[in-house]
């Protein structure tokens, strides 16, 4: 594969006239292009994929030029440097990967429709229009759009549009921005519209698919999370309007186009009458996150894909501190507890992972860096880390600088840091060194010795793991003021144990907050203390502990044996974050059991006696005025009941379930997934299991997709599950975006396993040319490492995959899945003996 080249280097745009006609009918557009700039070499290059090019002309004269596809590039030959106008006309497909240029597809009152989006992160803005296709190449664009234009449709792009001349749209130009922020859509929509304090104009667009009320949700998050970062960051928004669009087919979470973000539907519409508390909380965090980057990431970006941390990691980290602005009693950080903070542990404990700041030398790896756990979850903590060292004052106040400084322009990571340390007089660049360019954490130890309090670090792995003797600048926030506010020794001696227990009046602690990006191994003197104390610990305390057994279990560092019994002290606890924990670690103790087995019988017996009495207390249904630590707990006691067969849970979800059959969307969407759940697994035949899968083609409403798709994986039926992974490949029955929800499903499933197994190795070339310009292709691989845990499935998952270790984007993935699944074996194999006479 050829090595990356940087055409910014050679030609630097500052202005592109685009004229874009789409033809939706023929599933083709042609285009004329031209790029005002400046070029310091005679040969230049500029981007393309798969354009038919017809022709180039240069300051209006046709020019020689040749296309290497294989670089996705088209080579111009200047008679002179300096500026210059290179003009391309140009015609290419339409496609159905989801990139670029794409058609959504949808039904509307049983006819076929079609929304025309766009998607062009990373790299994907030359597979619209020519372009240099770089991060750092920022310009001004001027967007004409024409297509095959139907009575009562709209177009929407980045910026106002201006007029309408012979069908052709026009539309303002933009300020100064990078090509992968371009977007535009066109079709028949539906739109609610607002506006903020300042003037911004705020709408939410959608197709006629959906009722209008689904829009009102999320055009209250987006209008208050503008007002909210406005006066958080101290720097307006930029531009005129701020439209959210939902995409019906859309391979990503959602897209921080500047002035037209993107989202698939399932991260913006909300049925406000049947929407879980979990569900708006997400939708609200998303929506957050991408508005953050119309400041971070739009109005500044990193100046090369290196530096993506630097757009979403402080993106995942504002969504929290934005929506806990706007919506204080969601308690939202929480969220961060159990969704990003578990995902970042679990990734960068495995050996090989990237760090944060990784360095792009192929094209291919660029979308090999959008790895979630890693440049958003644990990059976002990363930056929690530095909110909790230099408070909200500096914070704000360095922003404001960095914005000032970089606006319309791009920046790396030590000029934030540089920004920050100002504003704080914190040596940040120094501290924040060892967590962007080293991968992995440390676990830190915290024992007595010689009857002193000592901590030491290492690195933490999961599985085998080399140690090269890394050490990390450590924020401690201990609560023994002996202990320093940063370590970055080996090994430090905090004196006198008893002294210091005695002066303190407290069992020792550290990464108080869980803020820091690090795990603790307390020895038994110390472990003693805080669990005989424990009741006086607040839940996120408690479920830190239970998170750091867990993956010191993982590591082997101590045995799931010696975590069973502790479970039984946090079973009935009416915190969210800490049943989350609790119920984390049963998932885990799964795979030391075989289905089927007395063992497995033994492990729901335990599960039973875990959850009963919260059953008892919250039931299957919440109530009004329950708090939301009821409303969040509540999942995870049903799925546990539902794991466990309990009797009284199965009969009471059924009887739920015949009271709603005639309108199952009606079910409480709180709950509606045990339900359908528990309906397939204990009472469906092939009719209601066949009605299921009908209800979800013609729903339109994400989230009840989201709970079928769980439910009809869930069936115990072999002959079932087989009719599903036959129509993995039927986009009218399930859309490739939502493919791998379904994927691991099955394959989580054992009466299905075998069947999604076989379908992956079958169909692996069917999957790469459907989703595999995805960012998210990598993760099928992912979800294979989570579920294999035998030597047989080991040795499977090598022989398929080792011969594709010099694919580009997937070598990283396969080195780092094929170590987790060695390690899940090692760790089964190690403890199942222990950990099975512990749960009998």
């Amino acid at each position: 594969m050829a090595d990356l080249v940087r055409l910014f280097n050679r030609f630097q745009p500052d202005h592109y006239d685009i004229f874009l006609d789409v033809s939706r009918s023929e599933k083709k557009f042609s285009g004329k292009t031209t790029i005002y700039g400046t070029a310091s070499e005679k040969s230049i290059g500029i981007h393309e994929k798969d354009f038919d090019v017809t022709a180039v002309t240069v300051d209006g004269t046709p020019v020689k030029f040749d296309v290497d596809n294989a670089n996705e590039v088209i080579n111009v030959e200047l008679d002179h440097t300096g500026e210059v106008a290179v003009s391309i006309e140009y015609s290419a497909k339409l496609t159905d990967t989801m990139m670029g240029i794409y058609p959504s597809y949808y039904q509307v009152d049983g006819e076929q429709k079609q929304l025309v989006g766009t998607q062009f992160e990373t790299n994907f803005a030359r597979q619209a229009f020519p372009c240099i296709d770089e991060p750092e190449a920022k310009a001004k664009f001027n967007l004409a759009l024409k297509f095959d234009e139907q009575p009562g449709e709209t177009a929407i792009a980045n910026m106002p549009e201006t007029k309408v001349e012979d069908g052709v749209h026009y539309f303002d130009e933009t300020v100064k921005m990078s090509t992968y922020l371009v977007a535009f859509a066109f079709g028949d929509m539906q739109s609610k519209m607002t506006e903020t304090k300042s003037g911004v104009k705020v709408g939410v667009f959608g197709t006629k698919a959906h009722a209008a009320k689904e829009l009102d949700f999320a055009l209250d998050i987006a209008k208050r999370s503008i007002e909210f970062f406005e006066d958080f960051y101290q720097t307006p928004y930029p531009l005129p309007h701020s439209w959210q669009l939902a995409l019906p087919d859309f391979s990503a979470g959602a897209m921080e186009n500047w002035g037209l973000v993107t989202y698939r539907e399932a991260y913006l519409l909300v049925d406000p009458d049947n929407t879980s508390f979990e569900v708006k909380q997400r939708v609200a965090t998303v929506i957050a996150h991408e508005l953050a980057h119309q400041w971070f990431g739009d109005l500044v970006t990193m100046r090369w894909w290196d530096d993506l941390w630097l757009n979403e990691s402080f993106a995942n980290m504002m969504e929290y501190v934005a929506i806990d602005a706007i919506e204080p009693s969601w308690n939202i950080w929480e969220v961060f507890q159990t969704t990003d903070v578990p995902a970042a542990l679990k990734r960068d404990a495995v050996d090989g992972v990237q760090s944060v700041h990784v360095q792009v030398n192929h094209p291919a790896e660029i979308d090999a860096l959008f790895d979630g756990a890693i440049v958003y979850a644990k990059g976002a903590r990363m930056l929690v880390m530095v909110r909790a060292l230099i408070g909200d004052d500096a914070l704000r106040e360095g922003l404001k600088n960095y914005f000032e400084a970089h606006k319309y322009n791009n920046a790396k990571g030590s000029d934030l840091w540089d920004a920050l340390g100002k504003a704080s007089n914190i040596d940040l660049g120094k501290i924040m060194e060892s967590w962007l360019e080293q991968p992995g954490y440390p676990v830190v130890s915290a024992f007595v010795e010689d009857g002193h309090l000592k901590l030491s670090q290492t690195q933490f792995f999961t599985g085998a793991g080399k140690d090269e003797g890394r050490r990390w600048q450590i924020p401690l926030n201990a609560n023994y003021d002996q202990a320093p506010e940063i370590f970055s020794e080996e090994s430090i001696d905090l004196g006198d144990y008893e002294e210091l227990r005695s002066s303190n009046g407290k069992p020792f602690r550290i990464n108080v907050g869980n803020n820091s990006h690090f795990i603790v191994k307390y020895d038994e003197t110390l472990q003693n203390d805080i669990l005989s104390d424990v009741d006086q610990l607040d839940a996120t305390a408690k479920m830190q502990l239970l998170q750091d057994f867990r993956l010191l279990s993982e590591a082997k560092q101590v045995s799931y044996a010696e975590v069973v019994p502790v479970l039984k002290q946090f079973a009935d606890s009416k915190s969210n974050v800490v049943n989350d924990a609790v119920y984390t670690i049963v998932a885990a103790l799964k795979k030391f059991v075989e289905p089927g087995s007395q063992d497995s019988d033994n492990l729901k017996k335990f599960v039973r006696q875990l959850s009963d009495a919260q059953l008892n207390r919250l039931g299957l249904v919440s109530v009004d005025g329950e708090d939301n630590n009821d409303k969040l707990s509540r999942p995870y006691i049903l799925g546990a009941a539902l794991y466990a067969d309990n009797p009284d849970f199965q009969e009471a979800a059924h009887a739920i379930y015949l009271d709603h059959q005639d309108n199952l969307i009606s079910l409480p969407a709180d709950t509606r997934v045990y339900i359908l759940s528990n309906e397939m697994k204990n009472y469906a035949n092939a009719e209601s299991f066949d009605a299921l899968i009908e209800e979800y083609k013609q729903s339109t409403d994400p989230s009840f997709k989201s709970d079928i798709c769980a439910a009809v994986t869930s069936s115990k039926d072999a002959k079932l599950v087989g009719k599903l992974v036959a129509n993995f490949e039927d986009s009218s029955v399930v859309k490739p975006q939502d493919l791998r929800a379904w994927f691991s499903g099955v394959l989580r499933n054992p009466a299905g396993q075998q069947f999604a197994w076989d379908w992956i190795r079958d169909e692996w070339q069917w999957l790469e040319d459907t989703v595999g310009g995805d960012m998210e292709f990598a993760t099928f691989i992912t979800v294979i490492s989570n579920i294999f845990h035998t030597q047989e499935r080991l040795d499977e998952f090598k022989a398929f995959f080792e011969p594709k270790l010099d694919t580009p984007g997937l070598t990283r993935e396969i080195k780092m899945d094929t170590s987790a699944i060695e390690s899940t074996v090692a760790l089964v194999e190690a403890q199942k003996d222990a950990v099975r006479s512990a749960i009998k």
